[in-house]
């Protein structure tokens, strides 16, 4: 039996990506602060003048506050690449028990506006890309006595999308994926889910891709507070599931969500859900 306390992360090995900044920043911050040995990774090395936050910067970050963590450059698309990053966390640290597959790209068009050219990026960081960093991962994973595989992606059941479908069959994809790999290693006690939050997370992709209001939009902390949720559990136990991160966070005890609101005293609708399931309605 897994020990599924808190405490159960300390001294852990997570390898992150898409680490630079957002969603991916905020888990490696937090993952640090449980004790986790962060591995952040990313293609920003350099700052840029248009994207703010490198992986150096956290990996720096985590240590200015009493963590550990090293930074390795990472092009997900590149299998040698992955590999080589794997290896390195592996010989730094003697083990791997997480992997949370973070790094994404997004395009939301229609189909005569997504050339194939754009189609292949997106299937290539999205899902190619969990595919292959995952695959990697899989034989420390197996040696550790607390493993976790965490996609973030939305669950599955949309037919059609419109508007969106190179975008939303990459990252269903990375659901696909976990799903059957649940199931694959039943018997080898690693936990393999995928989480997608409910409301639009205020991101630097939010803002670009204008997806809304500050007043539409929650923290990285309630994907924060749902990871951790689902990395203390037990992996032989927790694992298949498509997680909304309010389902979860309910299920867990939480029942004010006004904390994670961007803009203090609104109530996010659940925009971020709507892009894979339109018809979705919270529970009463």
């Amino acid at each position: 039996m897994a020990d599924t306390s808190p405490e159960a992360l300390d001294g852990r090995v997570a390898f992150i990506t898409g680490t630079s900044r957002g969603i991916g920043k905020a888990l490696a911050l937090r993952l640090a602060d449980a004790g986790v040995k962060v591995v952040s990774t990313g293609k920003s090395v350099e700052p840029h003048d248009k994207l703010p936050g490198t992986i150096v910067e956290t990996t720096e970050e985590i240590r200015e506050q009493g963590g550990e963590s090293i930074y390795l450059e990472l092009d997900v698309r590149d299998e040698d690449s992955v590999q080589r990053a794997i290896d390195e966390t592996v010989d730094e640290w003697g083990q791997l028990d997480i992997v949370i597959n973070n790094a994404g790209a997004i395009h939301l068009a229609p189909f005569e506006e997504t050339p194939p050219k754009r189609f292949d990026l997106l299937m290539d960081v999205n899902a190619r890309g969990a595919y292959t960093t995952t695959q990697a991962a899989l034989p420390h994973l197996k040696e550790s006595d607390h493993s976790h595989v965490l996609m973030m992606s939305p669950p599955l059941g949309m037919e059609a999308a419109p508007g969106k479908a190179a975008y939303a069959l990459s990252k269903l994809g990375m659901t696909f994926f976990a799903n059957s790999l649940s199931e694959e290693l039943s018997g080898d006690d690693v936990g393999v889910n995928s989480l997608w939050p409910v409301a639009a997370i205020e991101t630097e992709a939010t803002r670009h891709f204008d997806l809304g209001r500050p007043e539409d939009w929650r923290t990285p902390e309630v994907v924060c507070d749902a990871t951790m949720e689902i990395l203390t559990r037990d992996p032989t136990e927790c694992t298949g599931n498509q997680f909304y991160d309010e389902d979860l966070l309910t299920e867990a005890g939480v029942d004010d969500f006004s904390q994670y609101a961007v803009v203090e005293g609104t109530d996010p609708g659940p925009t971020s859900a709507w892009l894979f399931d339109p018809e979705y309605e919270r529970p009463e």
